[in-house]
């Protein structure tokens, strides 16, 4: 196989994971630049399968997460990598120069799954967070070259707020994996519900970290982010039309929500771009 053959069907392995997964809705709907769409498919595959090597591996989770690690670190050292995910994704970190720290902190992240399932403090939440939320936003960041000080700032709270608005959602998920991301302090003096309330209002405070990395980020980022802010306030709003009980019953955001809340977003991109073609040069 040649090597434009080899990476063409790596890259529609990454396609087949990235629609297979329902967290993927609102993964590359606002693009339409066809390489930004493939680089985006391409590190969703890469948390994906990173996350379910970690998740869906039972007792041989680290020995597979110790395997990943190897065969992501041949990649960065110049090799030849095997499995299509990482085939597919060796073109964009050459591409980019994408550094290696994100994509072994979330291997870490999931490491650390396995050994801690629950999180006493909110500080000690938070650092986990830094570690399996935070990359993916940086790995963004530098598919698009606008990392600096500000932007991995701004777009640390986005990945963080997003990941919490997961955590509320997820409760019943996360308990028949004997994991709880919930603070266990602020389960035991407020109960189950005022756990998941206090998850929905700190994802409301980052999330809103969104509008300004918005306003800075190029036109073909913009929309995308904004889908990401707005997709993680409708899972809070899931979560709260629940009555925060999602110890009982995991909330869902409709497929007809996640239409108009696409098609909400390409309208406003649309009159935002009208409105700058119409302004008077001064």
């Amino acid at each position: 196989m040649s090597e434009y053959a080899e990476l063409r069907a790596a890259d529609a392995y990454c396609r087949i994971l990235t629609r297979k997964h329902y967290e993927n809705f609102l993964i590359v709907s606002g693009l339409r630049q066809g390489r930004v769409r493939r680089d985006l498919m391409r590190i969703y595959a890469y948390c994906r399968t990173t996350d379910d090597y970690g998740d869906e591996s039972g007792g041989a989770a680290l020995e597979r997460l110790s395997s990943w690690r190897s065969q992501v670190d041949a990649l960065f050292d110049g090799g030849a990598p095997v499995h299509p995910v990482l085939v597919a994704l060796r073109d964009t970190v050459q591409q980019h120069a994408l550094p290696r720290k994100p994509f072994d902190d979330l291997i870490d992240a999931n490491v650390r799954d396995q050994s801690t399932a629950r999180y006493e403090t909110w500080e000690s939440l938070r650092e986990y967070c830094t570690y399996s939320a935070v990359p993916v936003g940086r790995m963004v960041l530098g598919v698009f070259g606008i990392e600096n000080a500000q932007t991995q700032a701004l777009s640390d709270d986005v990945c963080i707020g997003l990941q919490l608005a997961n955590f509320a959602q997820d409760v019943t998920w996360d308990t028949a994996k004997g994991r709880s991301y919930l603070v266990e302090r602020e389960v035991r003096e407020s109960g189950m519900v005022g756990a998941v309330r206090a998850h929905c209002e700190r994802a409301r405070v980052l999330l809103a970290s969104g509008c300004e990395l918005e306003r800075i980020a190029p036109a073909a980022l913009r929309r995308q982010l904004a889908l990401y802010r707005r997709g993680g306030l409708a899972i809070v709003r899931a979560v709260e039309r629940a009555g925060y009980r999602s110890d009982t019953v995991r909330p869902r955001v409709s497929m007809l929500e996640k239409a108009a809340l696409l098609l909400s977003v390409t309208l406003s991109a649309s009159d935002k771009a009208r409105d700058r073609r119409a302004a008077p040069d001064v």
